[in-house]
């Protein structure tokens, strides 16, 4: 099994939309990938509640069958679509991949 992780910090706001709006845009576009892309066990997103400057704005923590099935994830047209919206908001991302 393999875990994919990763954290974005946001724009404060792009084209008039909030990072808060951003961030619960993201979140529920990445939760709809859950069920819909083979391999892909667990998608859980999580929203930053504590603001500090040590911390991210959104995280994804996923679990997935194998190497090759994060692979295949990460190349699936329905990752690729949520794509476009996360780089339009995010100015940094920070990811870790790790078998167990």
């Amino acid at each position: 099994m393999v875990k994919h992780i990763v954290m974005w910090r946001l724009h404060d706001e792009v084209d008039g939309v909030s990072k808060n709006e951003a961030a619960v845009s993201i979140k529920k576009a990445l939760e709809d990938l859950e069920g819909r892309i083979p391999g892909l066990i667990h998608i859980e997103v999580g929203l930053d509640f504590d603001g500090s400057d040590q911390a991210a704005d959104v995280v994804l923590y996923s679990e997935l069958e194998s190497r090759e099935t994060l692979a295949d994830y990460q190349a699936h047209p329905l990752h690729q679509a949520v794509i476009p919206l996360v780089k339009k908001h995010a100015c940094e991302r920070t990811v870790v991949d790790y078998e167990v």
